[in-house]
């Protein structure tokens, strides 16, 4: 809808209204922050939707792999021929044996809930950039070194270098009954994966120590598997998990995490529908500032139409002075937001200095940190949607002043 020189002066006029119309510039300009607010909220809170589901899955999923191979009654006898059945299926990318066992920790008195974690070499190795601490080196078959969350070390006050013991409640059988198995480890690093329950709980040691100390012997409790697409993961095990039928049973992520990633995807629905609101009532800001501005410019339409401006003109005239007001907004929350997400971290910080609470508890959010990560195909909607909302709330307007009749309105002048 191309404007011509007439109706372009007539519509930057009506943009920037006179003293006289001082209230309607007002209720304009609060239509513009009212847009802009609502594009940025709807920015923010997508991009940190998208931000802590992304973070949450390449966390929980890059350490636990897409799916996992499980026996039933916890223990994988013939685990050297499922491993090679598994990294044999179309589709896998990485098969290695796993052993999770909770157990308990004590250290100068402190006794906290542990997950023992036994690992190959190789993925150990893989943790190397969340160490905070120390050196995953030592950790060797027989050295008695392992590496824990960082949680766990300020739980129990550990750092590198302090032996902690580690407790597994069916250890020998004596005349007097079972006596739990107690073996002290030296803390050899520090990790932080990011993700609150595994730095709370997390002790890592070579996979040959772990069956030690579980007496489990050469078996192993699960393996962890990694696939070409996580979201497609159960259609390429379905192969596998046929084949082990009765033997072992395969677990996505999906299931894994049902109640934690469906959870999130409602959240994140809802969010949108919620903020979307806001864009919603911005947009009634513009058509009253519309309905006002026409009702301003009543006798002005009228000359216009003496003077042979056409209806479709006028239409133009007002529409477009409404849809710029959407579309400066737009532009400006969308810049907004981007500002805010970059700056995210020191913001959070800054208003829990200013309020005294704490906005981000790790052991509610899981993370960390506050996560950000921008969909340039939801940012584009966003924009698409205030647009569209402040087109359509600009027609109403724009129709009552073509509409007008210049006969009635200069009769008596």
């Amino acid at each position: 809808m191309l404007l011509s020189p007439f109706e372009w002066m007539i519509a930057k006029r009506y943009m920037l209204p006179g003293r006289g119309e001082a209230f309607i510039a007002l209720v304009a300009g609060i239509s513009l922050v009212a847009v802009m607010l609502g594009v940025a909220a709807l920015v923010i809170v997508m991009s940190v939707m998208n931000g802590f589901r992304a973070e949450l899955f390449d966390k929980i999923v890059g350490l636990n792999g897409h799916a996992i191979v499980q026996a039933y009654g916890g223990r994988l006898d013939n685990w050297q021929d499922v491993l090679e059945d598994v990294r044999q299926t179309p589709g896998v990318t990485r098969a290695s044996p796993l052993i999770e066992q909770p157990l308990l920790a004590t250290f100068n008195g402190r006794v906290e809930a542990i997950l023992v974690r036994g690992n190959t070499q190789e993925d150990i190795a893989r943790i190397k950039s969340k160490v905070t601490a120390g050196s995953l080196t030592p950790l060797r078959p027989g050295g008695d070194m392992v590496a824990i969350g960082s949680r766990l070390a300020q739980n129990l006050g550990a750092q590198v270098g302090d032996t902690i013991t580690v407790i597994n409640p069916q250890g020998r059988s004596t005349p007097f009954g079972t006596v739990p198995r107690q073996i002290g480890y030296q803390v050899a690093a520090i990790i932080e994966i990011g993700v609150y329950d595994y730095d709370q709980a997390f002790v890592v040691m070579p996979i040959a120590d772990a069956q030690t100390l579980l007496l489990t012997g050469d078996t192993i409790g699960m393996i962890e598997v990694t696939t070409t697409d996580p979201d497609n993961v159960e259609t390429i095990l379905a192969p596998l998990e046929e084949k082990l039928a009765g033997q072992a049973i395969v677990t996505s992520w999906k299931t894994i995490n049902a109640s934690l990633f469906e959870a999130l995807a409602v959240e994140r629905v809802a969010m949108f529908v919620v903020l979307s609101i806001i864009v919603l009532v911005a947009v009634f800001n513009i058509l009253s500032s519309l309905i006002m501005l026409v009702r301003a410019k009543t006798r002005d339409i009228a000359i216009l139409r003496t003077m042979g401006a056409t209806r479709r003109s006028l239409m133009k005239v007002f529409v477009t002075a409404g849809f710029l007001i959407g579309a400066l907004g737009t532009g400006a929350g969308v810049l907004l937001g981007f500002v805010f997400l970059f700056f995210r971290q020191p913001i959070v910080r800054g208003v829990e200095l200013m309020t005294g609470q704490n906005l981000w508890d790790p052991s509610i959010r899981f993370l960390t940190e506050l996560p950000s990560r921008t969909d340039p195909v939801e940012v584009a909607v966003i924009c698409v949607l205030a647009l569209v909302l402040s087109f359509l709330a600009t027609l109403y307007p724009a129709s009552r002043a073509a509409s007008t009749d210049p006969v009635q309105v200069l009769r008596y002048e």
